[in-house]
């Protein structure tokens, strides 16, 4: 595609900056996984900022590090993660549509707050679908601008083919707040009582460092040792936001570009709006685990759904 046929450019990019959408489904028993924006609920409102289907595919700009020349007037959306943007030598603030005309350039430095933001076109960005989704996936080469899940890269260009019509406002009231030390709600699963019982006391009541080890695939959280009295396990199919723990009793928080299976023992799997808080906290940060039930977590999740009704 040349310059002329963009609508942006890439003139600065990292392996962090990638093309996702809702995610890929209905195929976990092709061993493939489920990709999409880390940060959903952020995915969610950039693409609501400019009327597109709410599952459209937008850049997730993760640590900043971006910059990218505007080739035709438009208009876009970031959400997510306050990363420094700026629009020529103007501060831009995440949670907004924005206009840009030709020759601007749009910039993110560092984070702020937060991790992720999330740059939304009209109609989302235009990429091949695999198996449903242009959600980039590189461990398995899928998705993203090429078809082969690599990241977006220097020299780059993204287009789109709607129209944003109406400068929409989020309400102030549904903007999340990316606080310091998060309390993320976790469903606990059927191995919960394999736990001794000490080990459970400290998963919930103990903060939790996030680990530099720390991607799209999985969160390592540093703490207390947990001790789990179960032995082998057969391996089975392992949900979003699943909390492993292997023999070292240092949780993992599975994400969306997790394996299909596993057989390490689960405490269980955090509620989808804590996976979207976990995705925006940044190695060193402390958070909490705080249990909650399967009812309770539907509940929650049906009247954050109820935001975009």
């Amino acid at each position: 595609m040349s310059a002329i046929d963009a609508g942006l450019r890439v003139l600065r990019s990292s392996p962090f900056i990638q093309l996702q959408d809702g995610g890929r489904f209905g195929v976990r028993h092709l061993g493939v996984t489920q990709c999409g924006a880390l940060d959903w609920i952020a995915h969610r409102w950039a693409n609501w900022l400019l009327g597109n289907p709410l599952t459209a595919a937008v850049v997730e700009i993760t640590l900043g590090n971006a910059e990218f020349e505007c080739y035709r007037d438009a208009t876009l959306a970031l959400t997510g993660a306050d990363l420094g943007a700026r629009l020529d030598d103007q501060p831009l603030a995440p949670w907004r549509s924005f206009a840009v005309r030709k020759g601007q350039r749009l910039t993110c430095a560092q984070p702020r707050q937060g991790a992720r933001a999330y740059l939304a076109a009209p109609g989302g960005f235009q990429a091949p679908s695999v198996l449903g989704s242009c959600a980039s996936m590189l461990r398995e080469g899928l998705g993203g601008l090429q078809g082969d899940g690599s990241a977006i890269a220097i020299g780059d260009s993204l287009t789109w083919a709607g129209n944003a019509n109406a400068m929409r406002q989020i309400p102030a009231e549904f903007i999340p707040q990316y606080q310091a030390a998060p309390h993320l709600q976790l469903v606990l699963g059927s191995q919960i009582g394999d736990f001794r019982g000490q080990s459970l006391f400290d998963a919930f009541n103990s903060e939790w460092l996030i680990d530099q080890r720390a991607d799209r695939m999985g969160i390592r959280l540093n703490g207390p040792q947990l001790q789990c009295q179960r032995g082998s396990m057969i391996s089975e199919g392992i949900p979003l936001g699943a909390v492993q723990v292997p023999p070292d009793g240092q949780p993992i928080i599975l994400l969306n570009d997790r394996q299909t299976i596993g057989g390490y023992p689960r405490l269980g799997a955090l509620t989808p709006e804590a996976v979207a808080l976990l995705a925006q906290c940044l190695p060193g940060q402390t958070v909490h685990l705080t249990p909650t039930t399967q009812d309770s977590a539907l509940l929650a999740q049906r009247r954050l759904l109820a935001q975009w009704q």
